[in-house]
């Protein structure tokens, strides 16, 4: 492989005392791979081999089969290698996108179980981590996936919950939520491996503000999204997004918030232009597209895991909001290609 791949020329340099191999890493990309977080992981690589003017890092990218990977945005990425036995030095990163679920191949379990047992450490970049989960490489550990694939998750995994922080690094297992979180996960593993002074500069490099640790959170605060800082109706909002499968009454979670029913209504009139219930409501409806469009769940338990009593309510208030019913739109993902 041509040494100008991993060593590109700079105008700036930093002082790197490290004359051992390089690191290795390997990308497995698997359908639908979301493009940014991908590229978001391997730049800080390139740009430290280049800040160094020495080849720290290099990097392959394999698919199951060899062939190109279609990323998300429909665009194609030629890879190295298909799926092949690696060094127990390596370093693999399980690249998933949209529909994470559907590219859970058991050709790419077994050969992440049969790598993770020959000593490979393995990590999972955007939604890697459901096959990560899959093969059981997960455990106690804690690991992230985007926020948005969140509640598909924890549906299909019940047993383990995914933490919303931008990375987590737990020993040997590093996940991140994709996107620019990507670029804060392998700045931490450029400080761990070469120091702060080099991970200071990449990020630099990157014209990236680096995020400071991995408790930084992957969304806006509920303050943020509400545009208040109205203490009482932050409250309020969170307790009803802690309840959604088992939705509390109005009354109570008035109660829970230290609120009268009637202070909470004007509070949400007035910062969201909606009642609580209406309010409420639309958090559930939330919960119940991400999971029609991430899991293979039946209409009747998905309006169970949104808080609603019957398909037929889930109906009702999903045609209201969407204008197509739950099964419709379930169906129609399926008859033009981009959802089983």
């Amino acid at each position: 492989m041509d040494s100008q791949r991993f060593l590109p020329k700079g105008a700036i340099s930093v002082d790197v005392p490290y004359d051992g191999p390089p690191k290795t890493f390997y990308f497995l990309l698997l359908p639908k791979t979301t493009m940014l977080a991908f590229s978001a992981a391997i730049e800080p690589l390139r740009i430290s081999n280049q800040l160094a003017r020495k080849q720290l890092f290099e990097w392959y990218v394999l698919s199951p089969d060899g062939a190109p990977v279609t990323c998300s945005n429909g665009i194609g990425i030629q890879v190295d290698h298909q799926m092949h036995d690696l060094s127990k030095e390596a370093y693999t990163f399980v690249c998933s996108g949209t529909e994470p679920m559907a590219s859970l191949d058991p050709t790419v379990l077994n050969w992440i179980r049969r790598q993770k047992a020959h000593g490979c450490e393995f990590g999972g970049i955007c939604t890697g981590a459901f096959a990560l989960a899959k093969a059981g490489l997960i455990g106690s550990k804690r690991f992230t996936v985007h926020w948005e694939n969140r509640p598909g998750f924890c549906e299909n995994f019940s047993a383990m919950v995914p933490s919303q922080n931008l990375y987590e690094i737990d020993g040997q297992l590093r996940t991140c939520g994709g996107g620019h979180a990507s670029t804060d996960m392998m700045l931490e593993v450029i400080e761990e491996m070469f120091g702060n002074a080099l991970a200071v500069s990449v990020s630099e490099m990157c014209l990236h503000r680096r995020a400071g640790d991995s408790d930084s959170q992957q969304i806006s605060s509920v303050s943020a999204v509400l545009g208040t800082r109205n203490a009482k109706l932050i409250e309020a909002v969170q307790i009803m997004r802690d309840y959604i499968e088992s939705p509390l009454s109005l009354e109570a979670v008035a109660k829970q918030a230290s609120l009268s029913r009637r202070h909470m209504e004007r509070l949400f009139r007035q910062h969201t232009n909606m009642s609580p219930g209406q309010f409420y409501n639309n958090l559930r409806l939330d919960r119940a597209f991400a999971l029609l469009s991430e899991t293979d769940l039946s209409v009747s338990e998905i309006a169970f895991a949104a808080g609603f009593s019957s398909t037929d309510r889930l109906s009702v208030h999903f045609r209201s909001r969407y204008k197509i019913s739950p099964h419709n739109f379930r169906r129609s993902w399926a008859q033009d290609g981009t959802q089983k």
